[in-house]
């Protein structure tokens, strides 16, 4: 990968749906020879390009990084969380935490109920820091691709 790879992720994660005919000229090529070099990282599988969701413009007022410590597999309770449609994402550490899990709720009450009611009780769940964020609507991915 290089400068001008790095300059179409950089472009694309600002406006992933931006023509070849814009992209071009800011990263200092023609329409034609930017959409060949995205088309070349498409097919080596280096970038995806994907839709993502922002779970607080679909309805969720309250949403959560959860730190979990588990007792035995941390997979088991990643996948367990990852059966849950309050579950963005849930992610395995090698930190103080064992996983961390993204979720989204409709409201304060609900986010609470879903770490006492269902993420305490699964087998092997010793401690949960819970990390809120209530009704912030500035979810963005953004990766340093240098």
């Amino acid at each position: 990968m290089d400068d001008i790879d790095r300059a179409i992720l950089r472009e694309l994660q600002t406006d992933g749906r931006i023509a070849y005919a814009d992209l071009g000229p800011r990263i200092g090529l023609s329409a034609s020879a930017a959409r060949q070099r995205l088309q070349r990282l498409l097919e080596s599988k280096a970038v995806q390009v994907v839709g993502v969701t922002d779970p607080m413009a679909m309805g969720g007022q309250a949403m959560a990084l959860l730190g979990i410590a588990v007792d035995g597999d941390p997979r088991t309770v990643a996948d367990t969380l990852a059966e849950r449609p309050e579950v963005v994402y849930s992610v395995l550490t090698s930190g103080g935490f064992d996983l961390f899990a993204e979720v989204v709720a409709p409201g304060p009450q609900a986010l609470l109920d879903f770490v006492n009611d269902v993420v305490r009780p699964i087998e092997g769940v010793r401690e949960i820091r819970s990390f809120p964020y209530f009704g912030i609507h500035t979810h963005r991915f953004l990766w340093d691709v240098g």
